[in-house]
């Protein structure tokens, strides 16, 4: 299964993007992952954006669905074995992410009732991806 994480923008400050490759570095052991980093300002880059038509894409918002890690697991598990080949997941600027993209999303989720900035949303992404693939391995991680 391939996991796509859809950002839009930079991650700037270098201690957030150390902990985002730290994560997505743990999630390889898992599932192959795709990072991908969208300029905000720029509609040239959204149009190029690929995603197979059958992924399963995953709106991280506000208004979204709000889970436990348990609850996260549960469901990358049951995606996972209905024999999904990807998950895309769309982590937005400040603004959100453009229509053109939100429309596109079969699932939306919340990552807490807390606000964070976009940089550190993505990091807090990853982890949950990591600690969700760990929690359905059995390994320790999530203790």
């Amino acid at each position: 299964m391939k996991i796509h994480l859809v950002l839009l923008g930079k991650t700037r400050r270098p201690e957030i993007r150390a902990l985002l490759d730290d994560y997505v570095t743990r999630v390889r052991r898992f599932a192959d992952v795709q990072l991908t980093e969208l300029r905000e300002d720029s509609a040239a880059s959204l149009g190029k954006l690929a995603l197979d038509s059958a992924a399963t894409v995953v709106l991280l918002d506000d208004a979204g669905k709000p889970q436990t890690s348990a609850q996260f697991a549960k469901w990358l598990g049951e995606t996972r074995d209905r024999g999904a080949r990807e998950i895309a997941f769309l982590c937005g600027g400040a603004e959100g992410f453009p229509e053109a993209l939100r429309h596109r999303a079969t699932q939306k989720f919340s990552l807490s009732t807390l606000t964070f900035s976009h940089e550190l949303a993505r990091v807090m992404l990853a982890e949950q991806l990591y600690r969700a693939f760990a929690i359905l391995a059995g390994h320790p991680y999530p203790k």
